[in-house]
């Protein structure tokens, strides 16, 4: 991976685990789910609304691309957002980061189905392992105190989280990131305006936990998204969510500093186990970018029909045959 790579994958590492934290501040307040998902979804959009507009070609954009755009929300934003958030409700703030962590192994899975590309080899499936293996440590200790329906909402989130990249990679590569970011969230926004208005609180929140949805608006979704688009051309869908591997890592370091919490040695190997996961599993190999045609592609019939037809029979008239090779 190229250096800025490295810097959009250490970004995504440290402002996707961060979220986690500040969704529970907000749940904890208490606010509803809904206000919490359209209070982000708001502020990242009209963040980014001016720069978006001032690249020109938004409407025309969005018409061409509506389809794979409207997925892309409805599986990254609208589902997933909700479903952590009120999670979190039942669930730990840690217990919710790590569970996440799982969103690379799924997308691996998963890419088979979109007829992905990215050859893993020896190397980076040893990454992914030792990456589980180091989320595996940290888990264990913490699956304690959430429900079937919260552990399944999570699930529902690492779903959502790990195929909505291979949904921007195949269809909306062409797509500029802000052109595909400001769209999505606005819709977001739209969606959950109507429950956060049924919800909204009857008394001004704490500065606390105002912070904390500035926090989520501003760094966790404007500047994550741009962070995030820009790491999935970089760097392809499978690799690029192997940030979440981080994102336990930095939730557990930020309890160790901030909050005091003990930092074991069991958490040190975990740790330790995470990053050079992720070093293996994010490294470029020499078939790592191949691309195979898939049933029902264009380009995999064209070739289907080619090979059973098999090659093209030469002339009798070999002036024939040197004209049309011309």
């Amino acid at each position: 991976m190229t250096a800025r790579g490295w810097f959009l994958f250490s970004l995504m590492g440290v402002v996707w685990g961060i979220p986690y934290l500040l969704i529970k501040v907000a749940v904890d307040a208490p606010l509803s789910p809904s206000m919490v998902v359209f209070t982000r979804c708001a502020l990242g959009a009209a963040l980014l609304l001016p720069f978006a507009i001032r690249q020109g070609g938004l409407p025309a954009t969005v018409r061409t691309h509506w389809r794979p755009m409207l997925a892309f929300a409805c599986i990254e934003i609208i589902g997933p957002w909700w479903t952590l958030t009120d999670a979190e409700r039942h669930l730990s703030s840690s217990t919710a980061g790590l569970l996440i962590a799982g969103v690379p192994i799924v997308g691996v899975a998963l890419a088979r189905f979109f007829g992905e590309t990215e050859r893993l080899g020896v190397r980076r499936v040893v990454g992914l392992g030792l990456g589980l293996a180091g989320v595996g440590v940290l888990t264990i200790p913490h699956l304690t105190g959430g429900d079937a329906r919260s552990l399944a909402e999570v699930l529902i989130t690492v779903i959502g989280y790990a195929t909505a990249p291979l949904i921007a990679a195949r269809y909306l590569k062409a797509v500029p990131t802000l052109q595909l970011i400001v769209p999505c969230l606005a819709l977001a926004a739209l969606v959950y305006a109507p429950a956060a208005a049924m919800t909204w609180p009857s008394a001004m929140p704490s500065p606390s936990v105002l912070t904390a949805l500035a926090t989520l608006g501003v760094v966790c979704t404007a500047v994550a998204f741009v962070a995030f688009l820009e790491l999935i051309k970089e760097a392809g869908p499978t690799r690029a969510t192997v940030f979440t591997y981080v994102n336990p890592a930095v939730a557990v370091a930020a309890g160790a500093i901030f909050l005091s919490e003990p930092l074991t040695a069991s958490i040190v190997a975990a740790f330790t186990l995470i990053l050079a996961g992720s070093v293996l599993a994010t490294a470029s190999g020499a078939g790592a970018a191949t691309r195979r045609p898939v049933l029902g592609h264009p380009e995999g019939r064209v070739r289907a029909k080619r090979l059973r037809r098999g090659p093209e029979p030469r002339s009798d008239r070999p002036d024939r045959d040197e004209a049309r090779a011309r």
